[in-house]
């Protein structure tokens, strides 16, 4: 028998491409959603929504840009509706760690009737070499708002391991894990691991809410700012500032340090100028 594929949520996206392509590194079937794959998924347009469902017994799903987006939650309440009534026997979703309208969206999956396991993510390392924080370093500087708090900063790389342990292993069914990095950074700890990664000074520098905003805006629109410094002060308050075991439960190993990232993104020339 033909094993069902595998629907992928987001497959694009910095974590949703990397649990793809660990799955089919695995040999597996997967089915890619997104608005532009062989068959189109769209948040906006629930006539997708079936026909990517149909066949596939799990599936992991996240939310761009975020679960805080206006809406969010009620697409995703109606999506495991028609998920419910399509047969879907897991899923496993991508939330936001201390993030309120994360936490509603994680409700509304344990409640849905579907065996689920929810992956709570701290702040991910990768928006500083693929994400909006990429160019100011390549000009020598971290803005960032938050003063000295810290976070445990995560490694992409080990959220994909801990969803694809989820999607392929037993024993994941009902589990929430909370995933973070090894140890709490503050910004201007990690402007010192790249300052030492790419051999030049990277100054952080301490901003406003207010001015993240700004630079956010000018990177992408304002709306999107919106979003993201609301998630910026909700985040950076001091709730997360303390580590978590979520990828030990999950993988049985501790997570990747930042430094070790830094590290690896340094030599796939992700802060390359020709990149």
């Amino acid at each position: 028998m033909t094993t069902p594929p595998i629907l992928v949520i987001g497959a694009t996206g910095k974590t949703g491409s990397r649990v793809a392509s660990k799955l089919e590194a695995k040999g597996l079937s997967v089915r890619r959603g997104a608005r532009r794959s062989g068959t189109p998924f769209d948040w906006e347009d629930q006539a997708t929504w079936a026909p990517v469902l149909n066949g596939v017994s799990k599936a992991y799903v996240t939310y761009f840009p975020d679960l805080a987006f206006p809406g969010a939650v009620e697409k995703l309440e109606a999506f495991t509706k028609v998920a419910l009534g399509s047969g879907l026997q897991h899923i496993v979703l991508l939330s936001g760690r201390g993030e309120h309208f994360a936490s509603i969206g994680e409700e509304i999956v344990r409640n849905s009737g579907i065996p689920f396991t929810i992956v709570r993510a701290a702040w991910f390392a990768q928006n500083f070499s693929e994400g909006y924080l990429r160019d100011p370093i390549l000009g020598g500087v971290l803005p960032m708002p938050g003063g000295n708090v810290g976070e445990p900063i995560i490694d992409i790389d080990d959220i994909a391991d801990v969803v694809v342990a989820a999607l392929t292993e037993e024993g994941h069914l009902g589990e929430s894990y909370e995933v973070t990095g090894p140890r709490l950074m503050t910004f201007a700890d990690m402007a010192e691991v790249l300052s030492a990664t790419l051999g030049r000074h990277i100054q952080h520098v301490p901003i406003t809410f207010e001015a993240f905003h700004a630079n956010v805006a000018a990177a992408g629109d304002d709306f999107l700012a919106d979003v993201f410094t609301s998630i910026a002060r909700e985040t950076l308050d001091g709730r997360n500032a303390h580590t978590s075991d979520g990828v030990e439960r999950a993988l049985g190993r501790k997570p990747h340090d930042f430094a070790d990232f830094a590290q690896t993104a340094m030599a796939a020339g992700a802060w390359s100028t020709a990149a």
